[in-house]
C-alpha cells in the first residue's frame, strides 16, 4: 500500500482533494510523504498555493527527459513533498505515442523513472487526470493500489464500472500485484434521494464484485476550497479543524484498520 493512485475517470470527483487530503493525515502523523501530480491541470501544486508555471522543472522532465526524480520534487509541508505538474505534460501521450521505437515500453516509463522515490518516503499519492489515457496507464503499473472516490450522481456507477474494469484488465497485462483499495463516497449528500438511491446501488454492486465500500464518506461541502484560498493547505492541515478534515481522518483510519484485516 506504499504508492497509491487516487482515479477516476469521471471529472469532479475529489480526486485532487482527496489525495492531498489524505497526504495531510498522514504528514500530520509524522510520516515521509509525496504527492506526484500526474494531471497537467496541476490542482495539486495549486493546493498548496503554489503557481506551477514558476517550477522550471515538473514530472515531465523526469518521464520524458530523464531528470532525477528527486530534482523535481518541492517540499510544501512538513513531512510533504509533491512532484509537480504543469502544462508540459500535455504532451506526454503524444512524445510516447509518437515515437514507439524510442518507448518500447510506453506503460513503464513512471515505474522505470519513478521507483527510487519508494525509499525515499512512506507513503506516496498520485492524483490521476480524469481519462483512460497513457499516463493513467503508467501510473496503474507503478502503483500498489488505487483509491477510487465516488460522487454519487447520475451515471457515476457507469463509470464508476469502467474504472474497475479497466483497472482488471490492466492488472492482467501490466501489473499482477495492482489492486482496488476500495472506493469512497464523496460529496455525498444523504439528505437527497438521488445520493442514498445510488450509494445503496453503489454498495450492491461492490459487496457483488468484491470491492469495498468505505463506510467512511466525505460529504458535500465548501469548506475544501475556503481552505486552499485562504490558508493555502488542504483541509487536514488548516489551523482550523472543520468536520471535512475529520472526515478525512476517519477515512484513512478506516483504511489502515481494513488493511490490517485482510
Amino acid at each position: 500500500m506504499k504508492v497509491i493512485a487516487v482515479n477516476n475517470n469521471k471529472g469532479g470527483s475529489l480526486k485532487t482533494t482527496t489525495a492531498t487530503n489524505l497526504a495531510g493525515v498522514l504528514a500530520a502523523e509524522g510520516e515521509r510523504v509525496l504527492i506526484i501530480d500526474a494531471d497537467n491541470q496541476s490542482n495539486v501544486t495549486l493546493s498548496f498555493g503554489k503557481n506551477p508555471d514558476e517550477f522550471e522543472v515538473s514530472l515531465y522532465d523526469v518521464l520524458i527527459k530523464n531528470l532525477k526524480p528527486a530534482d523535481a520534487v518541492v517540499n510544501v509541508y512538513e513531512n510533504l513533498d509533491i512532484l509537480p505538474a504543469n502544462d508540459d505534460l500535455i504532451g506526454f501521450d503524444f512524445e510516447v505515442i509518437g515515437k514507439s521505437k524510442k518507448y518500447k515500453a510506453p506503460f513503464s516509463i513512471m515505474k522505470k523513472t519513478c521507483s527510487s522515490l519508494r525509499k525515499e518516503y512512506d507513503y506516496i499519492f498520485i492524483d490521476t487526470p480524469p481519462s483512460l489515457s497513457l499516463m493513467v496507464g503508467n501510473v496503474f503499473a507503478f502503483a500498489d493500489s488505487v483509491l477510487i472516490p465516488f460522487s454519487p450522481e447520475s451515471y457515476s456507477m457507469r463509470s464508476l464500472v469502467k474504472v474497475l474494469g479497466t483497472i482488471d484488465d490492466f492488472k492482467e497485462q501490466f501489473n499482477p500485484q495492482l489492486r482496488v483499495l476500495g472506493v469512497v463516497g464523496t460529496m455525498v449528500n444523504f439528505q437527497t434521494i438521488l445520493h442514498q438511491e445510488v450509494m445503496q446501488e453503489t454498495r450492491k454492486y461492490c459487496t457483488e464484485s468484491q470491492i469495498h465500500l468505505f463506510d467512511s464518506y466525505i460529504p458535500r461541502s465548501i469548506r475544501f476550497a475556503s481552505s486552499v484560498a485562504y490558508e493555502k493547505v488542504p483541509a487536514t492541515l488548516a489551523k482550523k479543524s472543520t468536520d471535512i478534515a475529520k472526515s478525512y481522518f476517519e477515512l484513512w483510519k478506516e483504511i489502515k484498520e481494513n488493511e490490517q484485516a485482510r
